[in-house]
């Protein structure tokens, strides 16, 4: 887990069912999509299906803000990279981003916060030491990316900063 870039985490084809009214993929399944994403992470981590029947504690995604760039439609071939912006001994935030595979362009992108759960206690606890070794070494691997620039956004209708285009 060593690299000076975002991680190529996953990839998928727009799935003809994702598609709504507009004909083009609907905002439901970008979050499922990017949930998909989120799972690769996890498994990377230890933290995934096998973690959490083994020692019954999950991550539990418990913010998310996505940003919509532009459109995708049926069978657009998508490409998923993860950015871990920070990290403490219970919460994950990271940040995805979702490309078109062939075409290259940013189509949208998920800032999240998520939060190490006991499921017998319901409670949070803290990451174990293997999954927090991993995560230490995957913020200083990313430590010089710079932040997008959608981190942090707010909601509302008041001035922007202009977009930019990659």
């Amino acid at each position: 887990m060593t690299s000076s870039s975002a991680l190529a985490i996953h990839e998928e084809i727009v799935r003809p069912e994702w598609i709504d009214y507009n004909d083009h993929m609907n905002v439901a399944y970008y979050v499922l999509a990017f949930d998909h994403a989120t799972d690769r992470l996890l498994d990377l981590l230890d933290l995934g299906v096998d973690y959490v029947e083994r020692e019954r504690k999950s991550v539990f995604q418990v913010e998310c803000h996505v940003s919509y760039l532009r459109e995708v439609g049926a069978g657009d071939p998508l490409k998923f990279t993860i950015q871990l912006l920070d990290h403490d001994l219970k919460r994950i935030h990271f940040f995805a981003s979702m490309y078109h595979r062939d075409d290259g362009f940013l189509s949208a992108t998920a800032e999240w916060l998520g939060i190490h759960v006991d499921l017998k206690a319901r409670r949070s606890a803290e990451l174990p030491e293997r999954a927090l070794e991993r995560l230490a070494r995957l913020k200083a691997d990313h430590a010089e990316l710079p932040r997008p620039p959608q981190v942090g956004r707010a909601v509302g209708i008041g001035e922007r900063p202009p977009r930019t285009e990659p």
